[in-house]
């Protein structure tokens, strides 16, 4: 009997603990605060500390900062040159056309918008790999390759689309845009819901036109989700892999052209097993992302304290 009477204490004792008021945030939190140690914290720990090593088959020795002064080669200029230039394409790409065409969508004069609607996440459920092996054979070098095909009908002779910096940056830019302008677009368009109607109506009294009504009202209201969607181009920007990967079917590129700067870490880190090279790059990426997402919040205001 006496057990059973410090069982059943136990039990209600755990009981208010359960639904205390200040055990009941950490218990809801403690699933994601373990998961942040063990699959953010913990790796990036341990690749800070590797960015200082030699890392060689059963033998690990410090070499100070060596692993960061090798990063002055022309390798990781180029793939830090075409990464760059790859996120600022995108956000040029991501931004401007997902939100007209979000509008154009919200528009109560827009005939199926319900079918497109419905339609615009069907890229983001394709493989990636699946994608680009698919995108490679579009931008072949071949004659009947679809891209060099459309061309023929211009008059214009077939092109080595992935042996030129410009032609593989632009196939690069068509299936970023064929896979993310339709997620960009369910942004804007949830975002475009919350905008009252009596703002248009308000405007369209005062005489304003659907231009003036677009940049005077519909864009600043789309500020927040706007400063969204450009945070996660940067960090996809500089993120991208697996595209440029499949696009050259994971053969390194004529002259870098196809190089970015996870592609080097993997090329470093996995391909010639230099892991401490490949933390040093991996850690440097990160600090560029974060100067870079700094720098766009800071001039967006994210930081600034609304009156």
């Amino acid at each position: 009997m006496q057990i059973q009477r410090e069982l059943g204490h136990n039990v209600k004792r755990g009981y208010r603990l359960g639904n205390s008021q200040k055990i009941a945030p950490y218990v809801f939190v403690l699933p994601f605060l373990l998961s942040f140690a063990v699959f953010f914290a913990y790796p990036l720990i341990n690749a800070g500390v590797m960015s200082f090593q030699e890392v060689l088959p059963g033998e690990v020795s410090f070499v100070g900062l060596e692993n960061y002064r090798g990063l002055w080669n022309e390798d990781f200029g180029a793939a830090l040159y075409n990464s760059s230039r790859y996120t600022i394409w995108t956000l040029l790409l991501l931004i401007p056309v997902p939100m007209v065409l979000a509008v154009l969508l919200n528009s109560k004069k827009m005939l199926f918008s319900n079918f497109f609607r419905s339609t615009l996440f069907i890229q983001a459920l394709t493989s990636v790999v699946v994608a680009g092996v698919i995108f490679r054979l579009i931008f072949g070098e071949l004659d009947g390759a679809l891209m060099n095909t459309v061309l023929h009908a211009f008059g214009i002779p077939s092109q080595r689309w992935l042996y030129s910096s410009s032609l593989g940056m632009f196939a690069l830019l068509v299936l970023a845009g064929w896979r993310w302008i339709g997620i960009n677009i369910l942004y804007f368009l949830s975002a475009l819901q919350s905008i009252p109607g009596e703002l248009y109506e308000a405007a369209e009294i005062d005489g304003a036109g659907t231009m003036r009504k677009f940049i005077r009202i519909t864009v600043p209201l789309l500020k927040p989700i706007t400063i969204y969607v450009v945070t996660i181009t940067i960090y996809g920007g500089y993120s991208m892999f697996t595209e440029s990967y499949m696009l050259w079917a994971g053969k390194p590129s004529p002259q870098n052209i196809g190089l970015t700067i996870v592609g080097y870490i993997y090329q470093q880190g996995f391909q010639y097993f230099n892991l401490g090279f490949g933390s040093a790059i991996g850690i440097t990426l990160l600090a560029i992302t974060l100067l870079v997402s700094l720098v766009q919040l800071t001039l967006t205001g994210m930081f600034r304290k609304e009156d």
